[in-house]
């Protein structure tokens, strides 16, 4: 979220970095011109609230005054005038809190400006390999298989239960596949908090509406979301729905039944572990002498996919819900580039350790997420797609999430008080990292290698084959 006294000092600046995003005016994003006449009318709507007040306390006074020298005709006119001016500081606080929320609607859902060393682009076709590591294994004389075929074969992966039991974009993992699963994760985890550094965190899977605003999936991300109801039952809230929408319909018959809807909101199940993690310095000022902080969780996250209808639909690749280990930094400013380069690092290990052929791409600034300033994307070697898929993604958010948060720090001096910047980055993906091992370790007779980093986090076993 942006500050919109910065905006108004570094016009030219903020619509460079929405035209480098590939956004253009006249969109659903408002550019400074139009945040400018925004914050005009807000300011404008202050000092009339502030005139008025300044009016009735003077009026107020002269009330007294009057009725001391017994001028009771002075004094019910000045009576009148304060009534009418409480009538008109109470519109006027309702304008000018119409105001506040027209801007702050506009600012929340304007993304991050890239950093100056993204590349342009408006999509994956313009984003730069950084490296590439590892061997692509050969199979030889037989074609490498889909991770879903090599699951259902070995009676170990389920999508038909998984349908019956929650519909498309789910799995049922048994066996030997659920306990690699369950040894990725700890593998993982063990890593991160044994070499790494970070502190390992079991969060809440449940979050306020304002956690997830603090981290940008809210209000501009809400399809993608799952949340829980509350105060009626789902018929109930289609009933009401259907009674507001047969009032006339329109825009504003629609803005009343989506505002029914905010209304019976619960909470949110997190997309992903960055929300809660990123959520616990949330309105609070540390100390810089605690940063940075590094923290990780393994977690479930949910996501909707609500605009990923047709893609990757066979197998894992993308699900409803997916395990993941992620890692969360919150640093100062002068720490924060190389905390990210130090975060790509340890993902990248985890692939290393594993054996797994990747490449680390920086994202250019058409494809980079809502909240980043900088992103890299590690990619991991698929045999059977025959490319790379993306396994993880590190982003650098400046102090993007902090503004939205009010998380902030205070110098070693103890003299200023300064927005803390944030970083998030999976490290990994739990189940890309499951499809990786089955598609890269398969063997010719239908078995998987477990790779030599996990024999031990799989009580000794060095295959996955069918009973």
């Amino acid at each position: 979220m942006f500050d919109i006294k910065w905006i108004r000092e570094h016009q030219g600046a903020f619509d460079a970095g929405l035209r480098k995003r590939g956004l253009r005016p006249g969109g659903d994003i408002k550019f400074a011109a139009e945040l400018m006449a925004l914050d005009e009318a807000r300011r404008k709507a202050v000092s009339r609230v502030q005139e008025v007040q300044a009016e009735r306390n003077a009026a107020s006074k002269e009330i007294g005054r009057a009725k001391t020298a017994r001028d009771e005709a002075k004094a019910a006119s000045l009576m009148a005038q304060v009534t009418a001016l409480k009538q008109e500081l109470t519109a006027g606080e309702m304008a000018q809190a119409a105001a506040d929320r027209a801007l702050e609607d506009a600012l929340s859902v304007i993304p991050n400006l890239p950093s100056e060393d993204v590349p342009v682009g408006e999509d994956e076709r313009s984003n730069k390999q950084v490296r590439r590591v590892g061997e692509q294994p050969c199979f030889g004389p037989y074609k490498p298989r889909h991770h879903y075929e090599i699951g259902e074969a070995l009676g170990l992966m389920d999508f038909q239960t998984a349908a019956k039991l929650s519909g498309a974009r789910f799995v049922v993992l048994k066996g030997t596949l659920a306990r690699l699963e369950r040894a990725l994760a700890q593998f993982m985890l063990d890593l991160h908090t044994r070499e790494f550094g970070y502190t390992e965190v079991n969060p809440p899977l449940l979050v306020r509406g304002e956690v997830m605003f603090g981290t940008a999936q809210l209000p501009k991300f809400k399809d993608d979301q799952f949340a829980t109801m509350r105060r009626a039952s789902v018929d109930e809230a289609a009933a009401a729905i259907d009674k507001i929408l047969d009032r006339g319909g329109g825009a504003a018959s629609t803005r009343l039944a989506q505002a029914l809807i905010d209304e019976m909101v619960g909470l949110w199940l997190i997309p992903t572990a960055e929300v809660p993690l990123t959520n616990l310095v949330r309105e609070s000022i540390r100390d810089e002498e605690e940063l940075p902080i590094r923290l990780t969780a393994y977690t479930p996250c949910f996501r909707a996919e609500a605009g990923a209808a047709g893609k990757d639909t066979r197998g894992m690749i993308r699900q409803h819900q997916f395990s993941k280990v992620e890692l969360v930094s919150i640093t100062t400013p002068a720490q924060s580039a190389h905390e990210h380069e130090r975060m790509v690092q340890c993902a990248e290990e985890v692939l290393k350790r594993l054996g797994l052929s990747y490449r680390t791409m920086v994202l250019c600034a058409g494809d980079m997420g809502f909240s980043a300033r900088k992103t890299y994307d590690i990619e991991v070697w698929l045999p059977a797609q025959d490319t790379y898929r993306e396994i993880s993604s590190c982003s650098m958010c400046g102090d993007f999430q902090a503004r939205r948060m009010h998380a902030r720090y205070r110098s070693k001096a103890g003299k200023e008080v300064r927005y803390v910047h944030t970083l998030n980055g999976s490290a990994l993906a739990v189940g890309r990292t499951l499809i990786a091992i089955l598609e890269n370790y398969q063997q010719a007779d239908g078995s998987v290698a477990v790779p030599d980093a996990l024999v031990d986090y799989m009580g000794g076993m060095r295959q996955i084959a069918k009973d």
